[in-house]
């Protein structure tokens, strides 16, 4: 069985897939290789899965990029993801959390509009067209205020150079930005949750503070070929969650502040649809391109 994600080796993703194809492979008696096809924005990857056989040993992870971003931002891209792919489950999630570095005077989400609506604050994130990205877009958007986003090579570059003072703020993943949080050097204001969450229970929501649809995630997931039979993936689903559930992975999971929320591959699709109802759209309305 392969699983093939569109990173190098060494990275999130990449330890994600291997740490959960070990607790899958024990599951279902296959061992799960990674295969690792970088490049593209994902379009290597996904045609990988797409010309092997469709029978649930071909296994793809996504994420909101992949997933939801790329027929918005690609005029042609050589497949389309939501007729040719099917989810199996999601993995994690993780939460979105504005920050800004301890330095800053601004202390809460009321101080941080003020200042926002005043002047236009400059953000970063790891790259354009990334849910944190688009997130804070969303955020000026709805809170009505201007910002101007500043994109780098990767989120510690663009969280190194926040702690800096080159940019304001970020409004980035927990994976990113808890060890600054923990170690006195950023100061959470707020988190594009529906609820608080356990690391921060003191950190209000957006929700809680008046932006009633203000909830968005950075998040991966596993899909398949869509021809894939239906009880191929009920088997994959199985043991993904058995996976996630595990308490090897849990740990992660927790460690990082993310949110394991185990789920059919329906409820996944279903989450998909929606994502792309929202944030298509939107990419389309900033006139963002990546080709």
């Amino acid at each position: 069985m392969r699983w093939v994600i569109a990173y190098g080796a060494g990275g999130p993703s990449d330890q994600f897939a291997r740490l959960i194809g070990r607790q899958m492979g024990a599951r279902l008696g296959q061992n799960v290789v990674v295969d690792n096809r970088p490049g593209g924005g994902g379009v290597l990857a996904t045609e990988t899965v797409l010309q092997a056989p469709a029978d649930g040993h071909t296994l793809l992870m996504v994420d909101n990029g992949m997933a939801i971003y790329s027929p918005a931002l690609y005029a042609r891209l050589p497949y389309d993801p939501d007729t040719a792919l099917t989810g199996v489950g999601l993995i994690a999630r993780f939460p979105l959390i504005l920050i800004v570095r301890t330095e800053n005077p601004i202390r809460d989400w009321a101080g941080f509009l003020a200042a926002a609506r005043a002047k236009a604050p400059t953000f970063g994130s790891g790259a354009v067209a990334s849910p944190q990205h688009l997130a804070m877009e969303y955020v000026a958007r709805v809170a009505r205020f201007d910002a101007t986003h500043v994109p780098y090579r990767n989120s510690p570059a663009a969280l190194q150079d926040m702690l800096a003072g080159s940019v304001d703020c970020m409004l980035t993943d927990s994976a990113s930005s808890m060890g600054a949080i923990r170690q006195g050097q950023a100061r959470a204001l707020a988190v594009m949750s529906p609820a608080r969450i356990p690391a921060l229970p003191e950190v209000p929501t957006l929700q809680e503070l008046g932006l009633a649809e203000a909830e968005a995630y950075a998040w991966m997931g596993m899909s398949v070929a869509a021809a894939t039979p239906p009880a191929a993936v009920a088997r994959l689903n199985s043991a993904l969650n058995q996976a996630v559930a595990s308490e090897e992975v849990a740990q992660v999971v927790r460690n990082l502040s993310a949110e394991a929320v185990p789920g059919d591959a329906a409820a996944f699709n279903a989450q998909m649809r929606g994502e792309i109802a929202r944030w298509r759209p939107l990419i389309r309305d900033l006139g963002i391109k990546l080709d």
